[in-house]
């Protein structure tokens, strides 16, 4: 089985969309939201949504699989209060849920939390344990920046965050590491702001005992782990420098890395620096880059063709890559029979 670890509702129906569009609105005029009930999407929508999109990719390119979650750009947690995102994401995480209940053979569900700029994460344990427990999800994605590019919350790592953990921890569900939009124009919000928050988060655990805090907390850092592999040397002599443990004691039980690289030199330096048992197969489509690459003729996330074609990979190296490392880190998935 080939399971794509990051994917997202990227082509969802246009209602939804609305419905924000009306709650932004309603929020800057200082009007009552609209009500969730005013969303209406049939599940024959749904199946549009998807079928010459994900579903049609995942048989076109040979995977079985998407572990999937609300549009990361869409989170925007930066909009509005508290209130106002837990609105939005039990709606999106609803949609999710939906998704997977029509096709449970082909997605897994991860949750949006309801994230706010200086709202202790705490606030975002019950939308997780009723995603968890009362809708099946397997996952969450953690966004580390809620205040879009200003990094206005502390770090990861800051007791803070715990009470999140130690929820995670109970459940043993996994969080993908993923900033939202990005509200500062130095950052573009794909190319710079996602990478960013992915090299920012290994820093954080770096420097940090959050891991002897928590052995057993589990982290996805997507994009491949941001700039992390093309620097490895920089912070292995940072953690040196440090009196920190090596890498791969300090991080590698808690931290794991997804295949969304588009490009073979890439994927071949991320499987040259990372451990196999540390690398989880995702593209991420349908997603940030959607083209054709003109130098091969395929497009740029698909991304089994980087692992088929990787020197040196065992076929034992390919399924833990492409299916043992996510049983492994979500622990929860149950494929039906």
């Amino acid at each position: 089985m080939i399971i794509d670890c990051h994917g997202h509702y990227t082509t969802a129906p246009k209602a939804l969309e609305g419905w924000r569009a009306r709650q932004v609105q309603a929020l800057e005029a200082r009007l009552a939201p609209p009500a969730p009930t005013d969303l209406s999407i049939t599940d024959d929508e749904l199946r549009e949504s998807l079928e010459n999109a994900q579903l049609r990719l995942q048989r076109e390119r040979g995977t079985d699989l998407t572990i999937f979650s609300p549009r990361a750009m869409a989170m925007a947690h930066h909009i509005g209060t508290a209130r106002t995102s837990e609105a939005w994401t039990r709606l999106c995480n609803d949609m999710i849920h939906r998704v997977c209940t029509l096709y449970p053979r082909s997605f897994a569900p991860v949750c949006q939390l309801p994230q706010s700029p200086g709202v202790p994460p705490a606030n975002c344990i019950p939308e997780l344990e009723r995603c968890v427990r009362e809708r099946g999800f397997i996952g969450c994605n953690l966004n580390p920046d809620p205040s879009g590019g200003y990094w206005k919350d502390p770090p990861l790592t800051d007791r803070w965050w715990y009470p999140l953990y130690e929820k995670m921890v109970e459940l043993d569900v996994p969080a993908m590491v993923h900033v939202s939009a990005s509200c500062n124009p130095c950052f573009h919000a794909t190319g710079a702001h996602y990478i960013n928050g992915d090299t920012t988060a290994f820093m954080q655990f770096l420097t940090s005992d959050l891991f002897r805090d928590f052995p057993t907390l589990k982290f996805i850092i997507p994009h491949g782990g941001g700039a992390v592999p093309y620097h490895w040397g920089r912070y292995r002599g940072i953690a040196q420098d440090m009196k920190r443990p090596p890498l791969g004691e300090l991080l590698l039980k808690n931290v794991f890395f997804d295949t969304c690289v588009y490009h073979q030199p890439g994927i071949d330096l991320l499987l040259k620096v990372i451990p196999v048992e540390n690398i989880l197969f995702a593209s991420e489509m349908v997603g940030a880059v959607r083209g054709i690459d003109p130098q091969n003729g395929f497009h740029f996330d698909d991304t089994k063709r980087y692992i088929d074609a990787a020197p040196g990979l065992t076929a034992q190296d390919r399924f833990q890559i492409y299916e043992g490392n996510a049983r492994r880190v979500f622990s929860r998935l149950k494929l039906p029979a």
